[in-house]
């Protein structure tokens, strides 16, 4: 199932050497406790309720020192992802397709049947599509830390219970301007206890009335110092989450097969 909408990367770089952990506590210190460019035309509710979702899952400074997430995807396609970077590799487990996409201009390398492609129109067409995997594949996995994206305009719907019976507030996402589909629209469970998303819908049109589909947000884990989701429930899950620090060098620089 593929419906893609916006989703941006972000960059922050900080030093690690041994003499430097003042410096590194003075940089975490400076950072914002929640992002401060999310659009204000957002309702006061569904903000509050966003930075809520964003501290219990694991906190917004927690989010940006993230550097590498892997994950699979549905037993399609595996994927690891630099945030810091901006950089992607996916791997499909139904074709042989391979990619390293820079998902901030969409250059990279692709490997398709059995071979590198050279050509102009063929790579283009490979690597956009590896943008658009990774725009998809990820929001499913880490959209509770991407609801006050620039944007993104939140407005709140009430009290509702989810499938598994789980008192939520809901709130609304519309995109402005921005990503693929510009025109979808999401709704978000949120629990009343554990304020982590417990479910959401999507809708192909903002002004559509009926959910193309409605999946549960369940199977939290911690990976690294995040708290992610894994079950959206109907047999969908995203397998083997790992939240890292270090990764083999040459997963970004050749398309050698390695595991990741």
């Amino acid at each position: 199932m593929r419906y893609f909408v916006f989703f941006l990367a972000v960059t922050i770089l900080f030093s690690c050497q041994d003499n430097s952990n003042k410096e590194v506590q003075d940089t975490q210190e400076s950072l914002p406790e929640f992002p401060t460019d999310y659009n204000t035309l957002s309702d006061a509710k569904a903000i509050s309720l966003a930075k809520e979702v964003l501290t219990a899952s694991g906190g917004y400074n927690n989010w940006l020192n993230t550097r590498y997430i892997a994950w699979t995807f549905f037993n399609s396609r595996r994927l690891i992802w630099d945030k810091f970077d901006n950089k992607a590799r996916i791997k499909s487990l139904k074709d042989d397709y391979e990619a390293i996409v820079n998902t901030t201009d969409t250059s990279g390398s692709v490997f398709y049947r059995g071979a590198l492609l050279n050509h102009p129109d063929s790579l283009n067409k490979y690597l956009d599509r590896a943008y658009k995997i990774w725009i998809n594949d990820s929001y499913w996995l880490v959209l509770p830390f991407k609801l006050l994206d620039p944007g993104v305009t939140l407005k709140y719907i009430g009290k509702d219970t989810t499938q598994q019976g789980i008192k939520s507030d809901v709130i609304e996402l519309t995109f402005e301007e921005v990503g693929v589909t510009p025109d979808n629209k999401y709704q978000v469970w949120i629990g009343e206890e554990s304020k982590l998303v417990t479910q959401w819908s999507f809708y192909r049109k903002s002004a559509d009335q009926d959910p193309l589909f409605i999946n549960i947000w369940d199977d939290y884990y911690k990976r690294g110092n995040l708290f992610l989701s894994s079950s959206r429930g109907d047999g969908r899950s995203l397998e083997d989450i790992k939240v890292l620090d270090t990764i083999d060098e040459n997963i970004f620089t050749s398309l050698n097969p390695i595991e990741f």
